[in-house]
């Protein structure tokens, strides 16, 4: 018998994941890595496009390890007949379906929600879109980049003299596959711990999870009529707060988000008189002398090296961090000690790094179990296996490039 260790929480989950790039894998990425079997669903020679954006090395596209891992990889043309009967298939099999195509897509290929209903009523279907299912823009393309300047996001990011600022990864997407987790596992428990429960379709729009976020916007405009200018950092919301130059050279950023953090520093500086000046005595008089408060931590900065400064910061209890490349972050104890990152076999690259499991859960932790799979690994486990079709059906389904 497994031990209970051994296994991930969602063990027995089975999740068909149509779809492709980032936000909707990502998030069947991370339900995969917690025990759910997720059979990635991909067009013929083609497959998903996420397997060919750079960076790239020897050849190989370099997300593809960390993003997809812990899935099997089939093949099928989900715009022939044929294609479409395998999928729904899978689907009397499975407990849930990922995708994220255009709005009304699926429904036009007779394979939308309500279709795929019929073969399983307790199927949960998570639907990722740029602006989701309804409403006035739920035709338009939706990526990322876009959809984050949409969501207010990029307003705020960057100089007042200088145009806004998009993020240089792809954040959206990301934290859109967080969203799209939380979905899966909500609604699966809804569908299975409630009296009542049953399947459900979710809306998760790319915009939306951006916007979720900033509350802060939404309340300080509809009472003040306050239109928040860019800046950087966490300008407006507390002082000091921003990027600090250290004597030998490293850039750290450090925050004060409570007027008891503020004391703790100003004790570390030797400027206790600062808790006692009305100028700098709470967090609502400095952020009027922001620039001035933070010209005086900058000055106080200078005169520390980093390893001196993150000792006597550390000790006094004032959140401070230095600015980490990639390189320091591989080299940094924490992230070993964590395991945030690990290795794993690549067929054809050898030893691969990708990014380890988070959260940690104390009894049934994940795991990585399978390196990212090749186009159409898996044809035969599943096809054979699960749906039970012979080796002549399957030849004739290559022959006619459905599969």
């Amino acid at each position: 018998m497994k031990s209970i260790k051994s296994r991930g929480p969602l063990e027995g989950i089975r999740i068909l994941d149509l779809s492709t790039v980032i936000a909707a894998p990502y998030g069947a990425a991370l339900l995969g890595d917690f025990g759910a079997e997720v059979i990635k669903i991909e067009m013929p020679e083609v497959g998903d496009p996420l397997r060919n954006l750079g960076p790239y090395y020897k050849g190989e596209g370099l997300r593809w390890p960390g993003m997809s891992r812990n899935k099997k990889s089939i093949t099928l043309d989900l715009r022939q007949e044929e294609g479409k009967e395998i999928l729904r298939k899978l689907v009397s099999k499975s407990d849930m379906v990922i995708e994220n195509f255009r709005t009304g897509t699926l429904e036009k290929w007779g394979i939308g929600y309500e279709d795929l209903k019929e073969y399983n009523p307790d199927l949960v279907m998570i639907r990722v879109t740029g602006y989701g299912q309804t409403g006035p823009y739920s035709h338009k393309a939706g990526f990322g980049t876009p959809a984050t300047a949409f969501s207010g996001f990029t307003f705020l990011h960057g100089y007042p003299d200088r145009p806004p600022i998009s993020p240089s990864f792809s954040l959206t997407d990301y934290v859109t596959g967080i969203y799209v987790a939380f979905a899966a596992v909500t609604a699966l428990y809804h569908r299975d711990c409630q009296d009542e429960g049953s399947g459900q379709y979710v809306d998760v729009s790319l915009y939306e999870s951006m916007f979720r976020m900033m509350e802060f916007l939404i309340s300080d405009y509809d009472q003040t009529g306050n239109i928040k200018e860019r800046s950087p950092g966490l300008s407006g919301h507390s002082a000091p707060a921003g990027n600090f130059l250290t004597k030998d050279g490293h850039w750290i950023i450090l925050v004060t988000s409570s007027d008891k953090t503020f004391e703790r520093l100003a004790k570390a500086m030797n400027r206790e008189d600062m808790l006692t000046d009305k100028r700098y005595h709470t967090n609502s008089v400095r952020l009027k002398r922001f620039d001035e408060v933070n010209g005086i931590v900058s000055d106080w900065v200078k005169t520390k090296t980093k390893d001196e400064l993150q000792h006597l910061l550390d000790a006094c209890g004032v959140p401070m961090s230095p600015i980490y490349s990639i390189k320091d972050i591989f080299e940094d104890p924490q992230y070993k000690a964590r395991e945030n990152i690990v290795e794993v076999d690549h067929p054809r690259l050898g030893k691969v790094k990708i990014p380890g499991v988070v959260p940690k859960f104390s009894e049934t932790p994940g795991s990585v179990r399978q390196i990212a799979p090749d186009l159409g690994e898996h044809n035969e486990e599943i096809l054979k296996k699960l749906l039970e079709l012979d080796e002549g059906t399957i030849a004739s389904l290559k022959e006619k490039k459905v599969i």
